[in-house]
């Protein structure tokens, strides 16, 4: 990173079908996040159409949509990078990609599909193939959504790949528990691994659909600590300025003590064929035990 960036994490109510009211909050979100100085914005897991996969094909649209058209709009306006989640229509697949929308500054537009689809959403959504990491001037990130962030191999591709910070929007319902402790099972590990920050943030109250979400926002060092969070259930923007210096040292080449290492860096890849290889469901005994 070649200086400190402010990012923002949004959690908010989307209401599933209702894209234009969706749409209206993300505009204004992106207006009061540039206001704060925000560089990058993050919007949970299909914010502009609202999460509810059964409903998912119906309002998926392109990347050339009038929609999506209005939010690189709106980064260009205001000057701020707008991360935002949707349904997108493709007419190369039969089902619509659970995909992230990266709207630049400077009028570009790009995105991540999600790769690991949840069992509930395998019936309606392509998966996607590829974790592309994505680049304005000075620092290198990565998307990962929901449950891809159960597989350890996500971020540590996306760290091999140059990224700094990694960002975790999800859908995660409230009946699925406590969103802080278990963000804390796996996210700061995640961090802590691959020496990168990483924000997070859900999908807060109900989607119009009966289904209710319990929101959520925080931001992990490299070091897996948090560093800024939120977790009272209003809707909101959680900002936190990410130190340059912190990972610009963990990321260098004159690492003095253990405290600074970067353990990608030491790693013996020749020895972990095996993980892509072996197979979890496969008989793990010898047949004479």
């Amino acid at each position: 990173m070649d200086r400190n960036y402010t990012i923002g994490l949004v959690q908010m109510e989307s209401t599933t079908g209702d894209t234009q009211g969706n749409l209206g909050k993300i505009h204004s979100f992106a207006e009061d996040a540039a206001a704060l100085g925000v560089d990058i914005l993050c919007f949970p897991e299909m914010a502009l159409h609202g999460y509810g996969p059964t409903q998912a094909n119906k309002l998926a649209e392109p990347l050339t949509s009038v929609n999506v058209q209005k939010i690189s709009e709106a980064a260009v306006n205001l000057g701020i990078t707008l991360l935002v989640g949707m349904a997108e229509k493709q007419i190369s697949v039969e089902k619509p990609y659970l995909t992230h929308l990266v709207a630049y500054k400077n009028g570009q537009i790009a995105a991540y599909r999600k790769t690991h689809l949840g069992q509930s959403e395998e019936e309606y959504f392509s998966p996607g193939q590829e974790f592309p990491v994505f680049r304005i001037q000075g620092i290198c990130f990565g998307i990962g959504l929901c449950w891809d962030w159960h597989f350890p191999e996500v971020a540590t591709i996306y760290s091999l790949k140059g990224a700094e910070v990694l960002f975790a929007p999800h859908a995660s319902p409230t009946v699925i528990g406590d969103r802080k402790k278990l963000w804390m099972r796996y996210l700061g590990t995640r961090a802590y691994d691959n020496s990168v920050y990483l924000g997070a943030c859900n999908v807060l109250g109900e989607n119009g659909l009966g289904q209710e979400f319990q929101g959520g926002a925080l931001v992990l060092s490299p070091k897996g600590e948090i560093i800024s969070e939120s977790f009272r259930q209003q809707e909101g923007i959680l900002t936190c300025e990410l130190s340059a210096e912190h990972i610009n040292i963990l990321r260098g080449c004159e690492r003095k003590t253990m405290k600074e290492i970067f353990f990608l860096a030491h790693r013996r890849k020749e020895l972990y064929r095996e993980i892509v290889e072996l197979d979890a469901s496969q008989d793990q005994h010898s047949e004479d035990e």
